[in-house]
Parts: structure tokens; C-alpha cells; sequence
């Protein structure tokens, strides 16, 4: 950083794009496909990209395209992407025995949105073995399916793989065994696959810092921090009524041969999945354009900040939605539990809202005049893409190159924030010391 002058926001940018290369090289072995021959340069940047920004869009099936190596890769890439290389990084200076500087506590304090750079250290920790935890508790709990199902090898491996992939939010899937991109189709009325995938998709998408919140104060909810409070309002909230819509969109469209129970597990499964895992349960082309704008809607908002989530985040569509309701009633400042919001949040929240937006809108009118495809199906693809989710309607392997191009900037953006990517470019300036005479306009 001090030798070639680079901002925290920038390392962390160009940590990611080296982690893609990393994984491009990889991939462009033979080794790293079935067919023994080395992919195309396209195939190869797409896949690395979205494993790495934890998306899940893929142009070739993972399992029928991709090797035992090949998927390995793409595992790797899928946690490194969703805990954040500098997450890795610091655990392995601390385990090593090695000192961690200010430097590398800011880098973490600005990967993982933290409010502090203090307690990077036990933050890690908690990061990196809970992780393992989690994941290992979920790759058992699969495994009670998977084992019966493939065997005790490729069972084992099965749920690893799909654990490690849920967590992460990454939306990758090995289920081409049965059927080319079906993902999770075919356990729709599980119990055990639903539940499990959708309760490591959901901690994954809290977030670090709720964690430390809810292991530090337990079940005493008023010590938690108004961050925590937030997140934990925003996904039981998000969560139930989003279910209800589904299942109201789709009872006689693709949950017509359901029973109950399965309708309520395809419901909360594509609720679940929609902000920002990538599986889905039930045929994603053949939903209603209710379900399907829902469901944008979803994938526009995300997970939640310093998590494995991506879009623009549960917080700042809270911060925008008070913000508003309190200048429609004239009120003083943004107040929630009991505190009141500051006025850089809800700038920072604008901010990421607006670009975010008009990244997608501008993705989708580049797309839209490329390819002959229906439009509702080219912006679920665009809001996939930047909202790092990996849900599609089948368009993406039949997309052009330039679109395909498209879409892999909006992964990267979507991963790294895309105010960090836009920041990323832009020098920090001083404020000029002379301001502007002020004149007014009419807006509205």
C-alpha cells in the first residue's frame, strides 16, 4: 500500500481480480475438465468469476463439464470469495505466529464493513472457525441424504461441496449427475436438503459482525448492536412475507402438483435463495412475472453487509425506506430502536443504491440491444449478476460474448461493492476551502 500508494479499497479490489486470474489459470488446464482439453479463455474467466464473487451463473454444467480437479478449483474459489481473502490471510498470520499490522486491520475493518478497526484479531477467529463449524455441521446433516443416495465417497463429497456452496451463498451445484442445470430440483419436497441449504444460506447472509453480536450477548437483545437489530428485523421479516407471495404467485403454476408441506418448503426456498444464493427448487423459467419481479426485487436487496451476500444490502434498503418515511412526515432525523441514524449512513446508502441501479439498468440496455431475448428474462439476469445470486431463467449459456462480458463485471462489481469499484478509480481530493454560491431549483 505505502510503495505503490494504494488505497484500502483498491487492494482489496485488486485482491479479488488476482484470486479470478489465480482461478482462470487453473481452470485452463486440461486436467480441470472431463473431456481432457483445455477450455476456452470465455469459459474459463466467466466460471472464475462467478466462484470467486460467489454468483453461480455458469455457462457449462459444473459437473458434467467441469473434473474431480475442476470442481476443486471452483470450490476453492467459492470460499475464498465468500470469506474474503483477507479473512483467510489474517487467520493464517495469526496461526503462524505472525504480527498483524494496522495496515492489515484496516484492510479487514474495510472487507467486512466492520464499524471499528479494534478487534480485528478475535473477529477473525471467529470468522474462520465458525465458518468451519457451520459448514461441517451441514455436510453431516446433508450427508444423512447424499451417502444413501450416491454412495458413502461421493455422498460425503456431495454434501461438502453443496454445504460449502450454500454457505458461501455461491450457488454452484453438482446435481448435472441427474440433470444439466436442474440444481435442486429434484428435492423440492425434502425436508432435510431445504431446511439445511436454507439455514446455511441464511447465517452465511447475516453477516460477520451479527455474529459477534449474538456470541458476545446471547439471547439479551437489547445489548445487541442497532446493526445486528436491523439485520435480524429485516430477514425474519423479508422472509415471511416474501414466502406468502410465492406461494400465492405460484400455487398453480409450478407448485400446482404440490402438496402442502412442499408448497410451504418451495415458498420459503425460493425466498431464501433469492437474495443471493443461486439454487433454486422449483423450474426458475417457468414462474410467473410476479414471481420473477419478486424475485429481482429480492436479488436487487441481497444479504446483509460484512457477510457472504451480496446485492445492496438488508441495512441500506432500510436506511432509504426511513429516510423517506421520515421526510413524508416532515420528521427530525431517521430514528429506529430507539436511535437515531447518521446523516453519512444515509448518504453512503444513496450512494450504493443509485449506482448499483444504474449499473443494472445500464448492463441491461447493453444486453437488451445485443440479444432477441424476452426483456423480463434479460434483467433477472442482470440483477443476478450484480446482486452476486446466480439465479437464471437458461439464458446465460446462450448469450453472446460481449453480454457474457457484461455480466462478468457485474459479478466483480457486485462482489467488491460497487462503490468500492467506483471508488477504486477515483483519487481522495481536499475539500476546497471557498465554497460555491448556493442557488436553488425546483425538483419534484
Amino acid at each position: 500500500m505505502n510503495k505503490y500508494r494504494m488505497s484500502r479499497i483498491q487492494v482489496i479490489a485488486l485482491g479479488f481480480l488476482i484470486i479470478i486470474v489465480a482461478g482462470v489459470l487453473l481452470l485452463k488446464l486440461p486436467v480441470a475438465t472431463r473431456s481432457g482439453e483445455s477450455t476456452d479463455w470465455l469459459t474459463a474467466i466467466f466460471t472464475a468469476t462467478s466462484a470467486t464473487c460467489v454468483t453461480g451463473l455458469v455457462v457449462v454444467d459444473t459437473y458434467t463439464y467441469w473434473s474431480a480437479f475442476g470442481q476443486l478449483v471452483i470450490l476453492c474459489l467459492i470460499q475464498i470469495g465468500g470469506l474474503g481473502f483477507m479473512s483467510i490471510g489474517i487467520f493464517l498470520l495469526v496461526f503462524f505466529r505472525r504480527k498483524v499490522g494496522l495496515s492489515q486491520r484496516g484492510l479487514m475493518q474495510e472487507s467486512v464493513n466492520a464499524l471499528q478497526v479494534g478487534g480485528m484479531v478475535r473477529l477473525v477467529k471467529i470468522i474462520v472457525l465458525g465458518t468451519v463449524i457451520v459448514e461441517l455441521c451441514g455436510a453431516l446433516i446433508l450427508s444423512i441424504r447424499f451417502i444413501p443416495l450416491l454412495g458413502v465417497r461421493t455422498g460425503i463429497y456431495y454434501s461438502v461441496f453443496h454445504a460449502i456452496s450454500a454457505f458461501c451463498n455461491g450457488g454452484f451445484d453438482l446435481m448435472g449427475r441427474f440433470e444439466e442445470y436442474s440444481s435442486l430440483v429434484m428435492f423440492y419436497g425434502d425436508g432435510i436438503v431445504n431446511f439445511t441449504i436454507m439455514a446455511l444460506i441464511i447465517i452465511g447472509g447475516m453477516g460477520f459482525l451479527v455474529w459477534q453480536d449474538i456470541l458476545a450477548n446471547g439471547r439479551n437483545v437489547r445489548k445487541y448492536r442497532l446493526h445486528t437489530k436491523i439485520v435480524l428485523m429485516m430477514t425474519v421479516s423479508v422472509l415471511v412475507v416474501t414466502t406468502v407471495l410465492f406461494m400465492i404467485f405460484e400455487w398453480n403454476n409450478t407448485m400446482a402438483d404440490m402438496n402442502l408441506k412442499e408448497k410451504i418448503y418451495a415458498s420459503m426456498f425460493s425466498s431464501v435463495t433469492a437474495r443471493t444464493a443461486g439454487f433454486n427448487s422449483v423450474d426458475t423459467a417457468a414462474l410467473t412475472d410476479s414471481s420473477k419481479l419478486l424475485t429481482i426485487l429480492l436479488m436487487f436487496m441481497g444479504g446483509s453487509p460484512g457477510s457472504t451476500a451480496g446485492g445492496i444490502k438488508t441495512t441500506t434498503m432500510v436506511v432509504i425506506g426511513l429516510y423517506l418515511w421520515s421526510n413524508m412526515r416532515n420528521a427530525t432525523g431517521c430514528n429506529i430502536f430507539g436511535r437515531r441514524l447518521d446523516d453519512e449512513v444515509i448518504k453512503k446508502a444513496s450512494l450504493v443504491f443509485y449506482i448499483n441501479m444504474m449499473l443494472a439498468v445500464g448492463a441491461a440496455l447493453i444486453v437488451c440491444s445485443l440479444e432477441n431475448m424476452d426483456f423480463i428474462d434479460i434483467l433477472f439476469e442482470v440483477f443476478s449478476a450484480i446482486g452476486t445470486v446466480g439465479m437464471t431463467t437458461g439464458i446465460t449459456r446462450d448469450l453472446c460474448t460481449v453480454s457474457k462480458l457484461v455480466l462478468i463485471l457485474l459479478m466483480y462489481c457486485g462482489r467488491i461493492g460497487s462503490m468500492t469499484f467506483a471508488m477504486s478509480f477515483i483519487e481522495k481530493r481536499k475539500n476546497a476551502p471557498v465554497k460555491f454560491p448556493v442557488e436553488k431549483i425546483t425538483v419534484g
